[in-house]
């Protein structure tokens, strides 16, 4: 293409943390410009926010239902390619369902709705249209994750027998909800957040992670969740164990009330041969942990492109020792979408390395996950059948 694609944006105003960073990942590789937005329920902050950023006035608009139609009338060369959505869970499902009517392509923060029949209508509208979704897990961004996945997929560990995942916070020891917290607030009113609070809000990362890398997919679980804070109205910690559908096993952790713990992700997954470890709070880092060799360590890096993966390296943006974080990750998840969809609108096709991204599939996989865990969580058997929209 002879021009950068065009971002519209729902929510994510002057005071929304997610909505910086998406900004920030869609222009770090120049491909991308926002160039209309719809950034707050509030007109005024809207407004603001929309001045903030230098936005044409008359693509600032006061709701998203505005945008969309607006925008859908401006002529091919001016109108916005796609609509990137930053909203609380509870309004994912009507702008991007509205998008999709309207002939744009989306790009939608996790999860993707409010619950698993209105992902499993995005999957019905993005077949129908064949719009181009893509969801931001973020984690699986990160070059060396996708070195993992790959060396899995190669064979390189032998048979998958055994996944544990862990994603300890501790930024809810508290009841923060009620200390004028809004992050906090959203995250633990079901109204707003859904069904489940930590396994809905990190559990299904944890569970993207593992199903990512493995190639796996889960197939039974038995869950334990809890609500440690005394006055919270969702669960704040739980557990899993997991069945997978190539017949290994595995072990999820994920708790909100982990006091002194920042962002802790972090993955292993053994084979016959031997096992890898991510972590992504070092997450340059790739161990691999040999059956009959010294462990070993890969390192992120561009210039590696004689030892890792194509996935790997095309995801790096510096030599080797130079660190690349979450935004780079999040970057990487917009990166793939524009050179996906350029090679759509330019009638081209994609590499394999641009396709990898999570997409509508990945969604209904974590609303699913919500409703198996809270459907064992609740139940009196050991296992319950891991089951999509009650089939």
């Amino acid at each position: 293409m002879a021009r950068k694609l065009r971002m519209g944006m729902v929510g994510g105003g002057k005071d929304a943390f997610i909505g910086a960073i998406h900004r920030l990942a869609a222009n770090m590789d120049g491909q991308i410009e926002l160039v209309c937005g719809a950034l707050s329920i509030n007109p005024a902050v809207a407004q603001e926010s929309g001045e903030i950023l230098f936005l044409p006035k008359d693509r600032i608009y006061l709701t998203f239902e505005e945008m969309i139609t607006k925008e859908a009338a401006l002529p091919s060369d001016k109108r916005m390619d796609f609509v990137t959505i930053v909203t609380p869970n509870f309004a994912h499902f009507a702008p991007a369902m509205m998008a999709l009517d309207n002939g744009f392509h989306v790009v939608i923060e996790k999860p993707i709705a409010f619950n698993l029949d209105e992902a499993l209508q995005l999957k019905a509208k993005v077949d129908a249209t064949g719009l181009v979704l893509c969801l931001t897990h973020t984690y699986s961004g990160y070059p060396m994750v996708k070195q993992a996945k790959a060396m899995v997929a190669d064979g390189v560990l032998g048979k998958v027998r055994k996944i544990w995942v862990e994603y300890p916070q501790g930024w809810l020891s508290k009841l923060s909800e009620r200390e004028g917290n809004a992050q906090a607030a959203w995250r633990t009113d079901p109204k707003k957040s859904g069904k489940s609070g930590s396994m809905g809000d990190i559990g299904t990362h944890a569970a993207h992670l593992a199903e990512y890398i493995s190639g796996a997919k889960i197939s039974k679980l038995c869950a334990d969740l809890n609500t440690v804070v005394t006055g919270r109205a969702l669960d704040d910690d739980g557990a899993v164990l997991l069945h997978f559908d190539n017949g290994a096993t595995g072990v999820l952790m994920a708790s909100q009330v982990a006091a002194g713990e920042e962002n802790a992700l972090k993955i292993r997954v053994y084979g016959e041969k031997g096992g890898l470890e991510w972590a992504q709070m070092e997450p340059n880092t790739l161990i691999v942990k040999w059956l009959d060799a010294p462990t070993q360590i890969l390192r992120a890096g561009s210039n590696y492109t004689d030892r890792l993966s194509s996935y790997a390296t095309s995801n790096c943006r510096t030599p080797g020792g130079h660190p690349e974080g979450y935004l780079e990750a999040f970057a990487n998840i917009y990166k793939n979408f524009a050179a996906t969809l350029m090679a759509k609108l330019d009638g081209t096709v994609p590499s394999k390395e641009a396709l990898d991204f999570p997409s509508v599939e990945d969604g209904i996989r974590g609303m699913a996950f919500i409703d198996n865990v809270v459907a064992s969580a609740q139940s009196n058997e050991k296992w319950t059948t891991y089951k999509i929209n009650n089939q």
